[in-house]
This record gives structure tokens, sequence and C-alpha cells, in this order.
């Protein structure tokens, strides 16, 4: 379901064919909200069968014609009601988390490595939201009126809050297995809470 409301959201920009939603999805969402194209697509037909969403073919003679689809008003009203409502919490699934809960099966350096990949991983993905923010700033963001990018650019800085806790997390565990913290006792019971600087 939050996939259509996720695209009904673009559509209130504007038309849009499911090639140029896949498009927008992977400049500004996809980081917290990925979508493939066969799923754009069998989700407009759905909001299409809905009337949420009505689609135009346009012919072009050079080129296949395009199926350009645009909000209706009943589908610009679920969005809004949709907008409004309270979330709900979502249990959270982490299968990396799963591995290190049996992590200590393994000898210290195997694990360590493991921990290490996955600090990799963030890094990379950290570095990617800041090339989003960049391009944003330089890119198509620049039609949209400030309030629409301020809000945007939050769920940027979200996944920026959230990565860099994790490697946090990450680097301080390395160094707590490294100091061999679990033979002087149970330290479950009592696990260091690291203040973020600023």
């Amino acid at each position: 379901m939050h996939l259509e409301h996720a695209i009904l959201g673009f559509l209130n920009y504007g038309p849009f064919t499911g090639y140029e939603l896949k498009r927008v999805f992977d400049r500004s969402i996809r980081h917290f909200w990925p979508a493939d194209q066969s799923q754009i697509y069998k989700t407009l037909s759905k909001l299409s069968d809905k009337g949420l969403a009505s689609m135009d073919i346009v012919h072009q003679d050079d080129r296949p014609s395009r199926k350009v689809y645009q909000i209706t008003d009943a589908g610009r009203t679920q969005l809004m009601e949709w907008i409004r409502r309270t979330p709900e919490v979502e249990v959270v699934r982490e299968p990396f988390l799963i591995q290190v809960f049996f992590a200590g099966l393994l000898p210290d350096e195997e694990a360590i490595q493991i921990l290490e990949e996955k600090a990799s991983e963030i890094r990379a993905y950290i570095e990617n939201l800041n090339e989003v923010t960049k391009v944003g700033a330089q890119g198509d963001g620049q039609k949209a009126p400030k309030k629409l990018q301020f809000y945007w650019f939050l769920t940027v800085d979200h996944g920026l809050w959230m990565m860099q806790a994790s490697l946090d997390w990450l680097e301080e565990t390395i160094e707590r297995i490294r100091r061999g913290e679990y033979v002087d006792g149970p330290a479950v019971l009592d696990p260091p809470r690291r203040r973020r600087d600023g």
C-alpha cells in the first residue's frame, strides 16, 4: 500500500510515465523506499483500476506510444488522508543482527571481519546519501518550492543519522571485541551508551 501512496505523491506533482517514475524514485526516495520497474507498472495499473489515477496514451511517430498517468481528484483525496494519518509502528527485521547474535560461535577475528565488511558497506551508503544531497541541490529540486525541498531533504537527513548511528555502533563493537570485554563478565547487562558529539 505504501508504494501506491508514494506513486500518488509523485503524480500529485505532475503526470509521469512508468519509466519516468522509476527515474524519479531512484533520484529521490530509493534510500528508504526502492521500487523496481515492474512494481511501478503494476501499481500504476492498480491505481488506474481504482480510479485514483488516469492514463492517457500519447502516440509518437518515431517510437512506441507512451502511457502517461496523472492523479485524479479521488487519488488526491486519498493521498492527503494518508499523509495526515498517524503511521503504525512497524516491526523491524534485521538479518544482520541475527548474524551478530550468533557471532559468538566464531573466532573473534572472523566476527570482526564480518563487522568491518558491514561498516564498509555503510560508509559507502553514507557517501551515496551525500551524493543524493548534492545532486538534489543542483538538479530538478531547484524547480520545486523551497518548502517541498526542505521536507524532501529531511528524509536524507534521517538516512544519514541512522547510517551514522549504525556505523558508530559497529566501530565501537569492533573495539569492544578487540578489548575482550566479554572475558570480564556479561557486558550485555550494562552496555555503554556513547553520546553523539554536538
